[in-house]
């Protein structure tokens, strides 16, 4: 499963300036059609594959890769086509609301999924998951362009030079991006590849999964909500608190026995992690020009993907050693990585 989110994770860590570059020299609203239209086929193609009994390991890194490229492209032009859709001052209340809505869909999403599988098998899940996507792609056709720039384009290798440029310019920004890599190193593994080995391994059902899931999705639902509702100045102190909050959660779940525990504490560190997330990036949207938006968003989000791919391989090799101890790592890791960011001034000082 390890390097099965690999082979996702390295297109998508790659290509992300790229994907930044594009975006601001075209359309965000029609590259998240495309990708999403990209998808549709991808997990459609699994669902088949699963259909006439011919899916194999290969074609999953095959399948997996091409979807990671869809992400390269489709998370910058996602995080830069919110700014084009409300006024600044309604940024906050936006991402708030963008979240609460994601929440509600996981929530909503893995309990039916579960019972689908149950019923149906897997390949109707799947089936059903590539019908999924043409709503997406039928809300982004009714939505508005953003205004096009009239300015010059330069080379594309020139214009990812300037949203690097960007970064390395903003002091703040660039503290605040190196401490985004190293907390995403500490939890992408262990989150991604250890949380299904460790509801399978125990409980030994999809609907073990599905609950807990639910649970994450719950608190981050509530965490989205709350962000939208207080107003917080100091939004460095927020990030930190929630950081040093979230790595003591972490470390603690591989020694936790109980499935309804282990969604309790999946519940407070999501909540803990939307109240930030919706901060972060109201902050980033507000603060970034326009014009290098897309650019300087997927250096954000190359933050967060680059060691991704390392991360997993790590975390898979770790967990196949000691599963509770990968998770005590893992969150005395970000807690040092959190205290080396509350010495960062630029950091704290994010306002």
């Amino acid at each position: 499963m390890g390097t099965i989110l690999m082979s996702a994770a390295i297109p998508r860590a790659v290509l992300m300036l790229l994907g930044g570059a594009i975006t601001d020299r075209s359309s965000p609203r029609r590259i998240m059609i495309s990708a999403a239209w990209a998808r549709t086929i991808f997990v459609a193609a699994i669902g088949s594959l699963l259909w006439y009994h011919q899916l194999h390991v290969w074609q999953l890194y095959v399948l997996s890769f091409a979807f990671g490229v869809a992400d390269a492209f489709s998370v910058p032009a996602a995080l830069t086509f919110m700014p084009s859709l409300v006024k600044p001052e309604q940024l906050l209340a936006a991402n708030s609301t963008f979240q609460t809505t994601a929440q509600l869909t996981t929530i909503a999403g893995p309990t039916p999924a579960a019972l689908a599988i149950k019923a149906l098998g897997n390949a109707w899940a799947f089936i059903l998951d590539a019908i999924s996507f043409l709503f997406i792609i039928g809300a982004l056709w009714r939505l508005p362009d953003p205004p096009r720039r009239t300015a010059s384009r330069p080379p594309l290798w020139r214009s990812i030079g300037e949203g690097l440029a960007s970064v390395k310019r903003d002091v703040p920004l660039r503290s605040f991006i190196l401490v985004v890599a190293m907390l995403n190193f500490c939890t992408s593994g262990p989150i991604g590849v250890g949380l299904p080995y460790l509801t399978k391994t125990k409980f030994g059902t999809p609907t073990a999964f599905a609950f807990v899931m639910s649970a994450a999705a719950a608190g981050g639902l509530l965490g989205a909500i709350l962000a939208g509702v207080v107003k917080v100045r100091r939004r460095g102190l927020l990030i930190l608190s929630a950081c040093a909050f979230l790595s003591v959660c972490l470390a603690s779940i591989g020694s936790l026995q109980y499935l309804w525990l282990i969604a309790a504490v999946l519940f407070v560190m999501t909540m803990a992690a939307g109240i930030a997330n919706v901060n972060i990036l109201a902050w980033l949207q507000k603060r970034v020009d326009p014009a290098v938006r897309g650019r300087v968003m997927s250096v954000v989000m190359l933050a967060g993907f680059g060691l991704l791919p390392v991360s997993l391989a790590v975390a898979g090799f770790m967990i196949t050693w000691n599963l509770r101890w990968t998770f005590l790592l893992a969150g005395t890791a970000m807690l040092l990585i959190t205290c080396l960011g509350a010495l960062q001034k630029p950091v704290r000082e994010i306002e």
